[in-house]
């Protein structure tokens, strides 16, 4: 065998036989401690691929992103052969690694119960116990075929006849067990045991209505048992934050079958929508957009020439109205590109900020509803930018300047941003696609952020921003997005006169901060389990009379307040204090003032302000506590977020 140098970071290079693992390399320089895979170049492996070229070798610890996606995936693995075990008739399908977990599909006909789940998890911890081996073996694919099918299972049949005939076969195996898979996995199942299976769902084969259902446990798997129980402790946060439970029980919205997947805002939950649309108006008018409506029915030809009828149409409500195909809009792009073209533009009526909160519409499949996050009718604080090349970066400038605004209102901190590059299928020519990326990129290092680019999942129109906002349970929300169209504006032929007379070409931003406004209210419902900021509370102040004799004075400061915008609701029932208050807690109420005989006496309030842990029986003038709560509820404006914002100058 020849030897070879393996580059090790932190450490000398290392000289090994060509063949020796990757575990035995990194041993050699004092790096295995903890690893639970490797890095060879680009590519994460298992510890016992063998090396056999001069590299760069770097060992992968358990509490890493790519460490933790081994973990999950060997574990998935794992709940595959504990339920083969148990079932020996049910059928194993695909387990792949989610966010924060993973999830195996099964063929079992009658269907997985929480008991079952109780003896599988059990299952796998004898695994875990036993300490298989994992080991890797390729095989031709014809043979691997014939294998699973003996075996009696088709739908891993299936999968392996759908790769090409001339890619290796990899299998792994431990010890009664043997699947089809790439890998990497951990060296043995005693590295395995921080794991918990948290439900079961349907699932249809290969995501097809029209394929077999399966039975889809649900897991997840952490590197160690702190980290575990941390997430298991916010996943049941999670339930009692949950939007569905929540939205309903704040008397905000319910869901209906007679609308499916289309929302009822009640009353108090129309309040905070409205909020939210009036908090975004106000910073259009810093920003320089212009509100327009549009058509909610189109002809389809509109969306041809935009390219969405080729690319969208499943996903759309189609009609017919005196023989010919209309569409309900499920977004507003064309209808802006279509307004833009009325009447010939100069580059000094640019740019051009139109934003529309009309109502969309979108066929989303039965399956997927849920809530408030996906939903079939929904609006967005939605927005298209037309604008020469040369205000291109002013643009995204301004556009990063809000976005930072309103996350800083809401008190979003975590945030990831992910360029989005051009999918297999998409619109333009691939110099234009290339141009935007590197617009967007170049915009962004710019202004200072970091950011991953995801291959190959851009709009089939063109390149965007995701910023990925992390809430208070850890989970990962898309929020705000911009991309560069890099077709309608061709498509529907729009132009400007340049200043030299010839006529050009805007360029096209499509972006939201918010995204659908509806889901942003789901989130953020979870975010502040329900407890909104004050400026945007249905109900910011409860008064509470005491006695008989208060009541009068309750309701001058309900008056009062109200006078001055702030939403109040005065609570005269005949109750006890501790009920009222106790009820205006259960309904997150911002701020609760109590009036006794002896605050009526002195035109005064005992205001209680929810997240104050001690508040004593301080009392305050009504005079002064109303202009507290209108200083209180002022809408956030971050500072220096109007020098940002540039009035639109023609």
């Amino acid at each position: 065998m020849s030897d070879i140098t393996v580059r090790i970071p932190g450490h000398e290079p290392v000289r090994a036989q060509a063949g020796e693992s990757a575990a035995a390399v990194l041993k050699k320089a004092g790096a295995i401690k903890g690893a639970i895979a490797a890095r060879r170049g680009d590519q994460v492996i298992d510890l016992s691929r063998p090396i056999d070229a001069d590299c760069e070798l770097a060992p992968i610890a358990p509490s890493t992103p790519e460490g933790l996606d081994v973990i999950r995936h060997s574990t998935a693995h794992l709940l595959a052969q504990a339920v083969k075990r148990l079932f020996p008739q049910a059928q194993v399908t695909i387990g792949p690694v989610i966010e924060d977990g993973f999830y195996y599909d099964f063929a079992f006909e009658r269907g997985f119960t929480p008991e079952d789940l109780e003896r599988i998890e059990a299952e796998m911890r004898k695994i875990v116990s036993a300490d298989h081996q994992v080991v890797r073996s390729e095989s031709p694919r014809d043979e691997a075929v014939e294998r699973f099918r003996s075996m009696g299972e088709e739908f891993k049949a299936e999968i392996i006849a759908g790769i090409p005939s001339n890619e290796p076969i990899g299998l792994y195996t431990q010890g009664d067990f043997t699947d089809l898979c790439r890998g990497p996995h951990v060296q043995s199942t005693g590295r395995l045991g921080a794991f918990k299976l948290t439900h079961v769902a349907g699932a249809y084969w290969r995501g097809d209505e029209r394929n077999p259902m399966l039975q889809r446990i649900y897991g997840t798997a952490f590197a160690d048992k702190a980290a575990l129980e941390e997430h298991l402790a916010l996943l049941e946060e999670a339930k009692k934050r949950d939007h569905r439970r929540l939205g309903p029980a704040l008397d905000l919205f319910s869901l209906h079958p007679v609308a499916p997947g289309i929302p009822f805002f009640h009353a108090q939950g129309t309040v905070v929508y409205n909020a939210l649309v009036a908090y975004v108006r106000e910073l259009y008018q810093r920003y320089g957009y212009t509100e327009v409506i549009t058509p909610q029915l189109y002809k389809t030809d509109l969306f041809k020439t935009s390219g969405h009828y080729e690319n969208y149409r499943d996903d759309m409500f189609l009609v017919a109205v005196d023989e010919e195909e209309y569409g309900i809009k499920p977004m507003n792009c064309p209808g802006h590109v279509y307004l833009f073209g009325q009447g010939k533009k100069s580059y000094r009526d640019l740019p051009i900020r139109m934003a529309d909160f009309s109502r969309l519409h979108r066929f989303e499949r039965s399956g997927v509803l849920n809530g408030l996050t996906r939903v079939r009718g929904f609006a967005q604080d939605d927005a298209h930018i037309f604008c020469t090349p040369e205000q291109l970066d002013d643009e995204f400038a301004s556009f990063l300047a809000m976005t930072r605004e309103v996350y800083d209102a809401f008190g979003f901190t975590d945030i990831s941003l992910a360029v989005e590059t051009r999918p297999e299928k998409f619109l333009g020519s691939p110099e234009l696609w290339d141009q935007a990326e590197r617009a967007l990129q170049d915009g962004l290092r710019r202004g200072g952020f970091e950011f991953t680019v995801s291959a190959g999942d851009g709009a089939f129109y063109g390149p965007k921003i995701a910023f990925n906002v992390r809430d208070a349970l850890k989970r990962s929300w898309t929020l705000a997005t911009i991309q560069i169209d890099c077709a309608m504006p061709d498509r529907f032929g729009i132009s400007y006169v340049r200043p030299d007379g010839t006529e050009g070409r805007p360029m096209m931003l499509h972006r939201a901060v918010l995204g659908s406004i509806e889901r942003f209210i789901a989130i953020l419902i979870e975010h502040t389990g329900g407890a909104f900021p004050l400026w945007l509370a249905p109900v910011q102040v409860r008064v509470l009379s005491v006695t008989d004799r208060a009541v009068e004075h309750a309701v001058r400061v309900g008056r009062d307040l109200a006078a001055a915008g702030i939403r109040v609701e005065v609570d005269q029932r005949n109750e006890k204090l501790g009920f009222k208050i106790r009820a205006a807690e259960v309904l997150k109420t911002p701020v609760i003032a109590v009036v006794g005989d002896k605050e009526a006496a002195a035109g005064a309030v005992a205001p209680r302000w929810r997240g104050v842990a001690s508040q004593g029986v301080t009392t305050q003038s009504s005079d002064a506590f109303v202009a507290e709560v209108v200083e209180r509820a002022r809408v956030p404006i971050t500072a220096g977020a109007e020098a940002l914002a540039r009035p639109q100058v023609h």
